[in-house]
């Protein structure tokens, strides 16, 4: 089966690895939206691969990027290098299953080369955090920022860890974006920040003290009727009815919800009717109630765990212990851009809110994508508590103890063990390419350092050399290099056990 789809993809997303990656990719979408980044996942999804092998490269970024969240260039790197080096052993004769065999056995062994030099780490060690962070953010197109954007990644997730968790969702690390200001102004919010912005078209109030906030799933506006149907009015005084009833129908929700001591209402949106209309909004601001509308279905659960209340699905059960208490409410703006703040929250639960500011959507949106990167780095380490080197220190290192270890090999899997190995040296190959320095010259000293005994030896791309990459603080979760070992192998292999593929009409 032909690698050259592959291969393609590699292309793709080799000029986007290292901290000199200064190849960001422009992408424009089929509905004509411009993306900027330099994110091996992102860049893969946009791209609308045809063949299926392919297809398979763009699952295999997605697939890191759910498990380590990083490392998403080099997973798809990696297993081009491994195809390329299956290519030539087919080429020679041997068959693809003990290729496949064989390249399993060597991610094995590859995995467990790494945990041996891998440095144990403690969550309580924030330096050590911070500097897997920064070494994940300084790859990035905003690796200017990485000061401020690492301690607020460390921040978040630690907040969420308890000393027997193993994990963290990030669905409880909530990024909100807004245009505005710089990067710079980009903060960890001590309490909860909305997308949306305080409705004032009736005056209402955009502060509240002492607030007693709910979240409600009904509507706030005339009932409509589920099908299309036309009354007929011919008389003034009908009119006047229906205006009366319908206004009479809104004051008595607004009582309610009033009679409940709430000051804060979130109303979910609706696409059957209109969340809340202008005479409901006119009753609630004389009853001095804050409100907020269009609340997207899926903030619910985050927001309800956040203020530590249940959402209210009909007016009958709107009762006072179902509200969330906080100190203040407010509507702020900053740098251009509004935003609701709730802070002071009583029984809150653990969840985390950072509010992501930047030039323009483009900017916001990179912003996103490598705070995203770098709290999933944190994560790992929860996950898997060690540390180890950057600068393609570990797969050299990885490397050479392969290809020791194949000499102690027969036959045909001893030829495979090595062409694994050798595959291995496209991590700090494409390093130093992209840092544009000479890499014949440099892998070849890197080589030498290793076989020296260096094993921290790794390539500072600032300073073009080979350097002890511990000191250099370019560090990264073990759990990033393992699985983009482990899953570029298994993408290999079964691409290797594939005969040929037909397209069924």
């Amino acid at each position: 089966m032909s690698t050259n789809p592959t291969q393609s993809q590699q292309g793709v997303t080799k000029t986007l690895s290292g901290a000199n990656a200064a190849f960001n990719d422009k992408i424009q979408t089929s509905k004509g939206e411009v993306i900027i980044t330099n994110d091996g996942a992102t860049i893969l999804k946009s791209i609308q691969a045809l063949h299926p092998a392919a297809k398979m490269l763009v699952d295999l970024s997605a697939a890191q990027d759910i498990e380590a969240g990083d490392g998403t260039t080099s997973v798809v790197v990696l297993a081009g290098s491994l195809l390329g080096a299956a290519e030539k052993m087919l080429q020679k004769g041997i068959h693809p299953t003990i290729i496949a065999e064989s390249f399993l056995k060597a991610s094995v062994k590859a995995v467990e080369y790494l945990t041996e030099m891998s440095t144990p780490v403690d969550l309580s060690d924030n330096t050590s955090l911070l500097r897997a962070a920064s070494t994940s953010l300084n790859s990035k197109i905003v690796s200017q920022y990485s000061s401020t954007l690492a301690p607020i990644a460390v921040a978040a997730v630690t907040r969420l860890v308890t000393p027997s968790s193993s994990n963290v969702d990030l669905r409880d690390i909530r990024v909100v974006k807004k245009v505005g200001g710089t990067i710079e102004d980009t903060e960890l919010i001590d309490g909860v920040v909305l997308r949306q912005n305080v409705v004032t078209s009736a005056g209402g109030p955009t502060r509240m003290e002492k607030a007693k906030i709910a979240i409600i799933q009904f509507q706030l506006s005339a009932p409509k009727p589920d099908m299309d149907n036309t009354v007929v009015i011919n008389d003034y005084r009908q009119m006047d009815k229906v205006i009366k009833e319908g206004r009479q129908y809104l004051l008595n929700l607004c009582k309610k919800i009033k009679k409940a001591n709430c000051n804060v209402l979130l109303i979910q949106k609706s696409i059957l009717r209109d969340a809340v209309d202008e005479t409901a909004l006119n009753f609630l601001k004389r009853l001095n109630i804050l409100v907020v509308k269009d609340v997207e279905r899926d903030e619910i659960e985050f927001l309800s765990k956040s203020f530590g209340c249940k959402p209210i699905a009909d007016i009958d059960a709107f009762t006072e212990d179902k509200l969330g208490y906080a100190d203040l409410v407010e509507e702020d703006s900053r740098s251009g851009a509004k935003v609701v703040r709730i802070t002071g929250v009583k029984n809150r639960g653990r969840t985390v809110s950072i509010l992501a500011m930047g030039g323009n959507n483009l900017v916001v949106e990179e912003c996103e994508r490598s705070l995203h990167d770098a709290l999933c780095v944190v994560r790992c380490l929860v996950k898997k508590r060690a540390l180890i080197g950057g600068g393609g220190a570990p797969e050299i290192h990885v490397s050479r103890l392969l290809s020791q270890y194949s000499q102690s090999l027969k036959g045909m899997e001893a030829y495979c063990f090595q062409a694994y190995a050798d595959a291995l040296e496209v991590i700090p190959v494409t390093l130093a390419e992209n840092a544009g320095l000479n890499p014949i010259a440099i892998v070849t000293e890197l080589r030498n350092r290793h076989a020296l005994g260096e094993r921290t030896a790794g390539i500072n791309v600032r300073r073009g050399v080979i350097s002890n990459i511990l000191e250099e603080e370019v560090v990264q979760p073990l759990l990033v290099s393992t699985s983009a070992i482990e899953l570029s192998t298994e993408t290999v292999c079964l691409l290797l056990k594939i005969d040929d593929y037909v397209q069924a009409r």
